[in-house]
């Protein structure tokens, strides 16, 4: 019984590296390209039109960046796998392809037999990172996400008020605002409130 090929999309602004890559793709036996994509919003439209297996995308992009792209393409066929193409490791926007679905991330300019093995472990479920992208992910400090009362308790503490001011402030309980302290200082790892104040500052989490 013969198996089918794995249908590719490649997205790429640059019309000589997509010809490298189909070029790269078409001898594999088990893979074929079957459209390619100039710009983010032409990937989208290819992606719905052809229902490729695996999109090869590049990150930096006009009129829509790939992080971008992915999230539409997923949210409309989330069985499609995204492999990101960078030149930076350190780019915030392979975070936020990562986590809006893609599967694999790798660099350009990589060896070209890692990339076909990128596309073979995406398409049988599997997740294909290259190791500098993961490690400058792991290194990346996680985003701080505070709730709209924690932030304004937070921000009220940063231009130093009180306990008593700010519940007067806002309506709520002193104990009510101790507990949010407690849970604000857990997300932003303060030994107490004047810590926490100072690391929001510093990450400019609030403004004062």
């Amino acid at each position: 019984m013969k198996t089918a090929k794995t249908r590719i999309l490649l997205a790429d602004d640059h019309a000589l590296l997509r010809m490298g890559l189909k070029a790269l793709i078409d001898v594999q036996r088990d893979m074929a390209v079957v459209g390619e994509a100039e710009d983010g919003e032409a990937a989208v439209a290819a992606a719905a039109r052809l229902v490729p297996d695996v999109v090869v995308m590049d990150l930096a992009m006009p009129a829509m960046d790939g992080a971008e792209a992915t999230r539409r393409i997923l949210e409309a066929r989330p069985e499609t796998r995204v492999i990101i193409l960078t030149a930076f490791a350190d780019s915030a926007d392979v975070g936020r392809a990562l986590a809006y679905g893609a599967c694999g991330a790798q660099m350009k300019g990589g060896p070209a037999e890692v990339l076909v093995a990128a596309i073979r472990i995406v398409r049988e479920g599997g997740r294909a990172v290259a190791p500098e992208i993961a490690r400058m992910i792991a290194e990346t400090p996680k985003p701080i996400e505070l709730t709209e009362r924690q932030s304004e308790i937070l921000s009220a503490v940063a231009r130093g008020f009180t306990t008593s001011d700010i519940s007067e402030m806002l309506g709520i309980s002193q104990s009510a605002i101790k507990q949010h302290l407690a849970h604000i200082c857990e997300k932003l790892g303060a030994a107490n409130r004047s810590e926490a104040a100072a690391i929001a500052i510093r990450r400019q989490i609030v403004k004062v």
